[in-house]
Protein backbone atom coordinates (compact mmCIF):
# COMPACT_ATOMS: atom_id res chain seq x y z
CA UNK A 1 0.00 0.00 0.00
CA UNK A 2 2.83 2.60 0.64
CA UNK A 3 4.65 1.42 -1.96
CA UNK A 4 1.96 2.20 -4.16
CA UNK A 5 1.07 5.17 -2.49
CA UNK A 6 4.50 6.76 -3.41
CA UNK A 7 4.28 5.61 -6.50
CA UNK A 8 1.41 7.70 -6.89
CA UNK A 9 2.15 10.80 -4.85
CA UNK A 10 5.79 11.37 -6.25
CA UNK A 11 4.06 12.08 -9.72
CA UNK A 12 3.55 15.66 -8.33
CA UNK A 13 7.60 15.98 -7.17
CA UNK A 14 8.14 16.69 -10.95
CA UNK A 15 5.71 19.78 -10.98
CA UNK A 16 6.38 20.98 -7.23
CA UNK A 17 9.79 21.22 -8.72
CA UNK A 18 9.52 23.08 -11.47
CA UNK A 19 6.53 25.80 -10.47
CA UNK A 20 8.82 26.49 -7.10
CA UNK A 21 12.12 26.58 -9.66
CA UNK A 22 10.74 28.57 -12.10
CA UNK A 23 8.69 31.17 -9.68
CA UNK A 24 11.87 31.70 -7.43
CA UNK A 25 14.20 32.48 -10.34
CA UNK A 26 11.83 34.88 -12.18
CA UNK A 27 10.91 36.10 -8.73
CA UNK A 28 14.89 36.28 -8.17
CA UNK A 29 15.22 38.64 -10.89
CA UNK A 30 11.78 40.75 -10.97
CA UNK A 31 13.51 41.35 -7.13
CA UNK A 32 16.42 42.51 -8.26
CA UNK A 33 14.73 45.45 -10.52
CA UNK A 34 12.61 45.95 -7.42
CA UNK A 35 15.73 46.62 -4.89
CA UNK A 36 17.32 48.61 -7.62
CA UNK A 37 13.76 51.02 -8.15
CA UNK A 38 14.17 50.87 -3.96
CA UNK A 39 17.24 52.35 -3.64
CA UNK A 40 16.37 54.93 -6.32
CA UNK A 41 17.75 58.43 -5.83
CA UNK A 42 14.07 59.53 -6.93
CA UNK A 43 11.43 59.33 -4.07
CA UNK A 44 8.69 58.89 -6.73
CA UNK A 45 10.55 55.44 -8.25
CA UNK A 46 11.39 54.48 -4.43
CA UNK A 47 7.66 55.12 -3.03
CA UNK A 48 6.27 52.78 -6.10
CA UNK A 49 8.76 50.04 -5.07
CA UNK A 50 8.45 50.17 -1.49
CA UNK A 51 4.08 50.05 -2.20
CA UNK A 52 4.84 46.85 -4.24
CA UNK A 53 6.66 45.28 -1.85
CA UNK A 54 4.65 45.97 0.85
CA UNK A 55 1.15 45.16 -0.78
CA UNK A 56 2.34 41.73 -2.17
CA UNK A 57 3.62 41.01 0.93
CA UNK A 58 0.03 41.05 2.92
CA UNK A 59 -1.89 39.46 0.66
CA UNK A 60 -2.25 35.81 1.07
CA UNK A 61 -1.22 33.16 -1.78
CA UNK A 62 -3.84 31.61 -2.11
CA UNK A 63 -5.44 35.08 -2.92
CA UNK A 64 -3.26 35.35 -5.57
CA UNK A 65 -3.75 32.59 -7.23
CA UNK A 66 -7.22 32.97 -7.47
CA UNK A 67 -7.04 36.33 -8.60
CA UNK A 68 -5.12 35.17 -11.71
CA UNK A 69 -6.74 32.17 -12.29
CA UNK A 70 -10.40 33.16 -12.26
CA UNK A 71 -10.27 36.64 -12.33
CA UNK A 72 -7.86 37.11 -15.89
CA UNK A 73 -10.23 35.63 -18.14
CA UNK A 74 -12.81 38.20 -16.91
CA UNK A 75 -10.45 40.68 -19.17
CA UNK A 76 -10.03 37.93 -21.80
CA UNK A 77 -6.14 36.39 -20.31
CA UNK A 78 -6.77 33.06 -19.85
CA UNK A 79 -4.22 30.85 -18.77
CA UNK A 80 -3.23 27.41 -17.96
CA UNK A 81 -3.09 26.10 -14.33
CA UNK A 82 0.64 25.72 -13.88
CA UNK A 83 1.13 29.59 -15.84
CA UNK A 84 -1.14 31.11 -13.01
CA UNK A 85 0.60 29.53 -10.41
CA UNK A 86 3.96 30.43 -11.51
CA UNK A 87 3.07 34.05 -12.35
CA UNK A 88 1.03 34.18 -8.70
CA UNK A 89 4.47 32.49 -7.37
CA UNK A 90 6.97 34.91 -8.88
CA UNK A 91 4.80 38.04 -7.98
CA UNK A 92 4.93 37.19 -4.64
CA UNK A 93 8.90 36.07 -4.25
CA UNK A 94 9.87 38.98 -6.00
CA UNK A 95 8.52 41.10 -2.81
CA UNK A 96 10.26 38.96 -0.56
CA UNK A 97 13.51 38.36 -2.59
CA UNK A 98 13.46 42.01 -2.37
CA UNK A 99 13.74 42.38 0.88
CA UNK A 100 16.26 39.56 1.06
CA UNK A 101 18.59 41.50 -1.69
CA UNK A 102 18.38 44.39 0.35
CA UNK A 103 19.29 43.14 3.77
CA UNK A 104 22.37 41.55 1.56
CA UNK A 105 23.35 44.68 0.42
CA UNK A 106 22.98 46.87 3.72
CA UNK A 107 25.31 43.68 5.51
CA UNK A 108 28.15 45.60 3.53
CA UNK A 109 30.30 48.07 4.98
CA UNK A 110 30.10 51.62 2.87
CA UNK A 111 33.99 51.13 3.75
CA UNK A 112 34.40 49.02 0.54
CA UNK A 113 32.37 50.97 -1.25
CA UNK A 114 34.56 53.85 -0.82
CA UNK A 115 38.09 51.91 -0.81
CA UNK A 116 36.96 50.65 -4.21
CA UNK A 117 36.47 53.85 -5.37
CA UNK A 118 39.57 55.45 -3.88
CA UNK A 119 41.24 52.52 -5.89
CA UNK A 120 40.10 54.06 -9.23
CA UNK A 121 37.37 51.08 -9.60
CA UNK A 122 34.45 51.47 -11.70
CA UNK A 123 30.97 51.28 -10.52
CA UNK A 124 30.52 48.39 -12.41
CA UNK A 125 33.91 46.18 -11.17
CA UNK A 126 32.51 47.29 -7.62
CA UNK A 127 29.30 45.70 -7.58
CA UNK A 128 30.02 42.81 -10.32
CA UNK A 129 32.95 41.87 -7.87
CA UNK A 130 33.14 43.10 -4.72
CA UNK A 131 29.78 44.15 -3.78
CA UNK A 132 27.30 41.37 -4.87
CA UNK A 133 29.12 38.41 -4.14
CA UNK A 134 29.29 39.19 -0.51
CA UNK A 135 26.09 40.34 -0.18
CA UNK A 136 25.04 37.10 -2.20
CA UNK A 137 26.82 35.02 0.24
CA UNK A 138 25.24 37.05 2.96
CA UNK A 139 21.64 36.62 1.73
CA UNK A 140 21.92 32.70 0.21
CA UNK A 141 20.65 31.52 3.34
CA UNK A 142 17.52 33.81 3.45
CA UNK A 143 17.41 32.69 -0.16
CA UNK A 144 17.33 29.13 0.70
CA UNK A 145 14.77 29.52 3.57
CA UNK A 146 12.50 31.48 0.96
CA UNK A 147 12.85 28.62 -1.90
CA UNK A 148 11.71 25.90 0.81
CA UNK A 149 8.44 28.59 2.19
CA UNK A 150 7.97 28.61 -1.70
CA UNK A 151 8.10 25.24 -2.04
CA UNK A 152 5.75 24.23 0.96
CA UNK A 153 3.70 26.88 -0.64
CA UNK A 154 3.26 25.52 -3.71
CA UNK A 155 0.86 22.96 -2.16
CA UNK A 156 -1.63 25.73 -2.77
CA UNK A 157 -1.45 25.29 -6.54
CA UNK A 158 -3.70 22.41 -5.97
CA UNK A 159 -6.56 24.51 -5.61
CA UNK A 160 -6.85 25.49 -9.19
CA UNK A 161 -5.59 22.11 -10.32
CA UNK A 162 -2.01 22.06 -10.76
CA UNK A 163 -1.25 18.14 -10.67
CA UNK A 164 1.50 18.69 -7.93
CA UNK A 165 2.34 16.90 -4.64
CA UNK A 166 -0.36 17.58 -2.76
CA UNK A 167 -2.98 17.28 -6.00
CA UNK A 168 -1.90 13.67 -6.30
CA UNK A 169 -2.01 13.09 -2.29
CA UNK A 170 -5.63 14.11 -2.91
CA UNK A 171 -6.61 11.89 -5.45
CA UNK A 172 -4.96 9.22 -3.49
CA UNK A 173 -6.84 9.73 -0.38
CA UNK A 174 -9.70 9.95 -2.55
CA UNK A 175 -9.13 6.67 -4.49
CA UNK A 176 -7.82 4.50 -1.55
CA UNK A 177 -9.52 6.53 1.43
CA UNK A 178 -6.29 6.05 3.67
CA UNK A 179 -6.30 9.93 3.98
CA UNK A 180 -4.25 10.36 6.84
CA UNK A 181 -1.49 7.63 5.01
CA UNK A 182 -1.58 10.09 1.77
CA UNK A 183 -0.80 12.98 3.35
CA UNK A 184 2.03 11.45 5.57
CA UNK A 185 3.59 10.09 2.44
CA UNK A 186 3.16 13.70 0.55
CA UNK A 187 4.93 15.26 3.70
CA UNK A 188 7.76 12.91 4.14
CA UNK A 189 8.14 14.29 0.19
CA UNK A 190 8.42 17.48 1.40
CA UNK A 191 10.76 17.12 3.83
CA UNK A 192 13.30 15.07 1.45
CA UNK A 193 12.93 17.76 -0.70
CA UNK A 194 13.16 20.43 1.48
CA UNK A 195 16.43 18.93 3.46
CA UNK A 196 18.07 18.06 -0.44
CA UNK A 197 17.34 21.89 -1.21
CA UNK A 198 19.52 22.92 2.71
CA UNK A 199 22.06 20.76 1.61
CA UNK A 200 22.58 22.30 -1.52
CA UNK A 201 22.60 25.83 -0.02
CA UNK A 202 25.09 24.83 2.37
CA UNK A 203 27.74 23.76 0.27
CA UNK A 204 27.44 27.04 -2.28
CA UNK A 205 27.54 28.90 1.02
CA UNK A 206 30.88 26.82 2.06
CA UNK A 207 32.31 27.20 -1.59
CA UNK A 208 31.27 31.23 -1.52
CA UNK A 209 33.64 31.43 1.97
CA UNK A 210 36.72 29.57 0.47
CA UNK A 211 35.98 31.98 -2.53
CA UNK A 212 36.07 35.50 -0.73
CA UNK A 213 38.25 33.56 2.12
CA UNK A 214 35.74 34.07 5.12
CA UNK A 215 35.85 31.28 7.38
Amino acid sequence: MITQLLSSIAQGVGLTLYVTAASLVIGGVIGLVLVGAARSPIALIRSIAGLYINVVRVIPPITWLFLIYFGLPQFTLRLTTIQAAIIGFSIIASAFMAEIYRSGLLSIPDGQREAAHALGLSTVTTVGHIITPQAFRVALPAIATYGIGLLKDSALASTIGVREITYYAQQSAKQTHEGLLSFVVAGLLYIVISLIVALVARRVDLTLRRKIGVA
